[in-house]
C-alpha cells in the first residue's frame, strides 16, 4: 500500500497517478485518508503529553509524602488517575485512527509510473517489441482444442465430469508436455540464478494482503470457509510472503526465487470464446519469478526479468509481442508492467501468456518487507514477479503453430525433456 509520507511529500502527484489508473474519487479518498492520519497524530500527541504529566506527577507524589504533605499528595494521585483514565480513551481513539487508515490505504492501488501509458483498457497497451518468425501452417489448420482431441492429449470432458469446466485431465503426451515445460522452464530459471521454492499452495488471509490480492481480488480467489484459507492464484503470494516481516540485509539483495505451482482463478464473469479450450482456465500450471531489491537496482531486476522472459519463447520459435500495459489496463498493485503474448495462428489471436511488474514499495510496504542499507538506515524494499512461463496459452500456441500434416513438431529445446520430436 501507499505510504503516509508517500502522500504527503507530494499528494498532487499521486491523485494524478490514481486517476490515471482511473481509480474513482481519488481525491476524496486521498484526503479522507489525510483527515483520519491527522486525527491519528492529535490523539498521540495528546497521548505523549498526558503520559509525560502522568510521569511527572507520579515521580512528585513520593516527595510530598515525604513531607506531610498527604492532601497534596491524594490530590496528585487522583489526577494521576484521572490522566490514566484519559490516556487509555486517547490510546483507543489512536489504534482506531491507525486501523481506519490502514483499511482505508488498503483500498488505493498504487500509483503508475510516468512511463505508464495512459489508456482505458487493453486495447491502448503499447507494443513496445516484436519477435518470433512467421509461420505457415497446414491449410485448415485446427485450434488447439481439436488438436487435443485429435491426439488424446487433453478432455476437457473429462475435467468436467471430475470437478467442472476449466479443469481440464491431461493425457498421455499431453501430460508429458506439461512436464517438459515445467522441467525446461525450472531449468533455465536455475541457470539464470534464481533459487527453486517450493511452496504451500494454499494461504492464509494474511498472505493475500500482504501482496495485494485481499480485498482487492477476493471475489477471484477461491475461499476454504472453514480454515479461512485461500487456494493461490500465482506463486507471487507465498513466495513474496516468504519476506513478510523481516528485515534483510542490503548484501543480500537482490533476492531471486523462481516457484512451481498449480494456480487457482475463479475467472467469476469470463464466458464466451476467448474462454474456450485453454484460454482461460480455473487450474493451470505455472513457474513464476520473484525478486526482492533495493530501489536503486529494481529497474535493472525488471529488465532483466522481461530478457529472460523473452528468451524463452524465442527458444521455444514462438512469435511474441510485448507490451507496455497503460494505466486503465495495469494491475491494481503494480507501479509498472510488461505482458508478453504469443500468435495463435490458429485461432488468429494474440494470446497474454506472462505479465513481468514491478511493485516499488507498494507490496513491500503491506508486508513490511525491509533492508539495511550500508548506514544501518531500515528501508522499504522493492519487489517484482514475473510469469516464466504461465503453461496454458504456451501450450496453446505450441499445438497449434507447430501442426503439421504428419503430426505436431516438438521445439528442439523440449525434445530432450519430451524423448520425442513428433506427437502423432
Amino acid at each position: 500500500m501507499l505510504t503516509i509520507k508517500q502522500i504527503q511529500d507530494d499528494k498532487e502527484a499521486v491523485i494524478r497517478g490514481l486517476e490515471k489508473k482511473h481509480f474513482a474519487n481519488a481525491r476524496e479518498v486521498i484526503e479522507q485518508v489525510l483527515t483520519v492520519d491527522r486525527k491519528r497524530k492529535s490523539a498521540q500527541s495528546e497521548l505523549d503529553q498526558t503520559l509525560a504529566e502522568v510521569k511527572t506527577l507520579s515521580k512528585g507524589i513520593g516527595g510530598l509524602m515525604k513531607e506531610g504533605k498527604t492532601d497534596e499528595a491524594e490530590a496528585a494521585k487522583q489526577k494521576v488517575a484521572a490522566l490514566k483514565d484519559r490516556a487509555k480513551v486517547l490510546e483507543d481513539e489512536m489504534k482506531a485512527a491507525e486501523e481506519e487508515r490502514k483499511q482505508l490505504l488498503y483500498t488505493i492501488p498504487n500509483v503508475p509510473y510516468e512511463i505508464v501509458p495512459e489508456g482505458n483498457g487493453a486495447e491502448d497497451n503499447l507494443v513496445v517489441k516484436t519477435g518470433g518468425h512467421d509461420l505457415e501452417l497446414p491449410k485448415n489448420a485446427l485450434p488447439h482444442w481439436e488438436l487435443a482431441k485429435k491426439y488424446n492429449l487433453i478432455d476437457f470432458d473429462l475435467g468436467v465430469k471430475i470437478t467442472g469446466a476449466g479443469f481440464p485431465v491431461y493425457i498421455g503426451l499431453g501430460a508429458r508436455l506439461q512436464r517438459a515445460l515445467i522441467n525446461f522452464f525450472l531449468d533455465e530459471a536455475r541457470a539464470a540464478g534464481y533459487v527453486e521454492i517450493m511452496p504451500p499452495t494454499v494461504v492464509n488471509a494474511a498472505s493475500g494482503y500482504g501482496t495485494g490480492q485481499l480485498p482487492d481480488k477476493e471475489g477471484q480467489m477461491y475461499h476454504c470457509e472453514v480454515d479461512n484459507l485461500y487456494l493461490i492464484p500465482t506463486a507471487e503470494v507465498p513466495v513474496t510472503n516468504l519476506y513478510r516481516d523481516v528485515i534483510l540485509d542490503e548484501k543480500q539483495l537482490p533476492i531471486k526465487n523462481c516457484a512451481y505451482t498449480e494456480c487457482f482463478r475463479r475467472e467469476a464473469g469470463s464466458y464466451g470464446k476467448d474462454v474456450r479450450g485453454l484460454n482461460r482456465l480455473h487450474e493451470f500450471s505455472k513457474i513464476e519469478l520473484v525478486r526482492i531489491d533495493t530501489p536503486e537496482h529494481s529497474e535493472q531486476s525488471h529488465k532483466e526479468m522481461l530478457d529472460h522472459v523473452e528468451s524463452l519463447l524465442v527458444k521455444l520459435g514462438l512469435p511474441y509481442r510485448i507490451l507496455r500495459l497503460c494505466g486503465g489496463d495495469i494491475s491494481f498493485t503494480a507501479a509498472l508492467c510488461y505482458d508478453f503474448e504469443v500468435y495463435s495462428e490458429a485461432q488468429k489471436k494474440w494470446l497474454e501468456v506472462s505479465s513481468v511488474s514491478n511493485f516499488d514499495t507498494y507490496q513491500a510496504n503491506r508486508l513490511q518487507c525491509r533492508y539495511r542499507d550500508e548506514h544501518k538506515k531500515i528501508q522499504l524494499c522493492h519487489t517484482l514477479n514475473g510469469s516464466a512461463l504461465a503453461l496454458p496459452r504456451i501450450v496453446a500456441a505450441l499445438l497449434e503453430d507447430y501442426q503439421t500434416e504428419e503430426g505436431i513438431r516438438v521445439p528442439k529445446v523440449l525434445q530432450p525433456y519430451m524423448g520425442c520430436e513428433m506427437i502423432k
